[in-house]
């Protein structure tokens, strides 16, 4: 039997006879609370004009420097079926009174109206890949319905815009939600009200605006507060934070599910090998059961990813079975671990991109990534880590060892933070047996004239990372698009 034929067979369900238009201006103005000016359907909903799509429902958001009126006209052309605005317009349209007000409600009366199980994602690291992953296995199970947040939309405008796109015949919903203050994950937590939270790791991110790993774990424990009732908290069993999350989780009346290397782990990894494919050939205890599976991502971070992946995916009634091929067929991610193969004289480097976050974790596992990858010459291109304050000085200062351990031949250093690096690295003293040469750039322009400088070679192994705002996905495009 053909795989179109096996789908024709499946078994009709009550779901699908639901509609498939996303919204209609009836559901729209009931849950927003405005007046619709036309009956109309929409399949999809976007903030960017840039991003619409034909049929879609365009919100005319305003934030502090732009007014998503003015781009009314640009949505339309772009295919906008209707818009969502404070005020008249000649176009299909929803007039409510705040359009910020009425995206929350929407995403409110689409997380009401479906059946889903839902899974709300955060941590210091890792969230973007776990929640990918589980979307995928969930995915699978499910024949396609399941939904996720998309991207990083992971703030206040992402995460109701990730609600309000969900299908009403969803029976997954997957979001990650982020934060750099306290408060902030409560507010989002609220409005997910997930079945399963995930908290993949602790580490010092944001510690410039909450001041220690302590706050930073209570802050990600927000999460626990809008899980709705019988639901299961997701930590990680390795964590120093473990009994600070565990008991805020109980204190929410929330079911604990561990994972990690730890005895006491709920999932647990009994043994990780190196696969053929530059993964990992992982095996772990759920229970009494035991799954074998392979982690196409390198690096030690997600075999405990995968551990963490698991552990949702059983709490929210998924397949395992689906979650370890999710893992096996996953790449990396565009700024999140992509690999490139980049043709130069005498062959191919390969170029990982992590231009999108960095963290003094991430920074790390990275790094030891890199030292485990069979390469000609290692050169890391490390931007500058954010929002880390008055620990700043001392957390880019601190990756000097790390850079040394993974062999690193040349390392270039972008962005004003890393001075402190410069600093360690041509301390002679500073770094026991350091080879390497390094060089110090204030931006990603120079560091692409640094990179052509020191003249790429086949066989060579080129590691990007840095925080977004340091712009080093410009370097990552100049050469991954560059001809021979």
């Amino acid at each position: 039997m053909s795989a179109l034929q096996e789908i024709l067979s499946w078994p009709p369900r009550r779901d699908d006879e639901r509609r498939l238009a996303l919204w209609d201006a009836e559901a729209i103005a009931a849950a927003t609370g405005g007046t619709a000016s036309c009956d109309f359907e929409v399949s999809g909903v976007e903030i960017d004009s840039r991003d619409v799509r034909f049929g879609e429902l365009f919100f005319a958001l305003k934030g502090e420097k732009s007014d998503g009126h003015a781009y009314l006209d640009k949505a339309f052309a772009k295919g906008a079926a209707a818009a969502v605005v404070d005020r008249p317009i000649d176009r299909p349209h929803i007039l409510v009174e705040d359009t910020t007000q009425a995206l929350e409600r929407l995403a409110q009366a689409a997380r009401d109206r479906a059946p889903a199980r839902v899974i709300g994602v955060t941590g210091s690291v890792g969230k973007t890949g776990v929640k990918e992953a589980v979307f995928t296995a969930l995915e699978r199970s499910s024949r396609g319905a399941a939904h996720r947040s998309v991207r990083s939309y992971n703030n206040h405008v992402g995460v109701p815009l990730s609600l309000a796109r969900m299908p009403e015949r969803s029976e997954f919903g997957v979001f990650e939600m982020g934060m750099n203050h306290a408060g902030e994950i409560a507010a989002l937590t609220r409005q997910v009200r997930p079945d399963v939270a995930v908290i993949t790791t602790i580490a010092p991110a944001h510690i410039e605006n909450l001041g220690s790993e302590e706050a930073i774990a209570d802050a990600k424990a927000e999460i626990f507060r809008g899980l709705a009732p019988g639901g299961t908290a997701v930590i990680p069993a390795d964590s120093p934070h473990f009994e600070r999350l565990r008991t805020a989780a109980q204190e929410c009346g929330a079911r604990i599910l561990s994972f990690g290397r730890a005895a006491h782990a709920d999932v647990r990894l009994l043994d990780a090998i190196p696969s053929a494919n530059g993964g990992s050939l992982v095996t772990a205890a759920l229970g009494e059961a035991r799954l074998c599976y392979t982690v196409a991502e390198p690096g030690e971070h997600w075999i405990a990813n995968s551990l963490c992946v698991l552990a949702a995916v059983k709490a929210a009634g998924g397949d395992l079975g689906a979650a370890g091929l999710a893992l096996a067929e996953m790449g990396g991610l565009k700024g999140r671990g992509e690999r490139n193969r980049v043709p130069v004289p005498g062959g191919h480097v390969l170029l990982i991109d992590e231009s999108y976050n960095a963290n003094p974790a991430s920074m790390r596992a990275t790094l030891a990534q890199l030292g485990q990858t069979p390469a000609g010459r290692r050169i890391a291109v490390l931007g500058a880590m954010k929002e880390l304050g008055d620990f700043a000085p001392r957390f880019h200062a601190q990756l000097a060892a790390p850079l040394c351990e993974a062999g690193v031949d040349m390392a270039i250093l972008v962005g004003p933070e890393m001075s402190a690096l410069a600093r360690e690295l041509g301390n002679a003293g500073g770094v026991s047996g350091a080879t390497m040469s390094y060089v110090h750039c204030e931006g990603p322009g120079e560091a692409i004239a640094a990179l052509e400088e020191f003249g790429l070679l086949g066989g060579d192994a080129v590691l990007v990372k840095g925080s977004n705002s340091v712009g080093l996905g410009t370097l990552v495009a100049h050469f991954s698009t560059r001809e021979r």
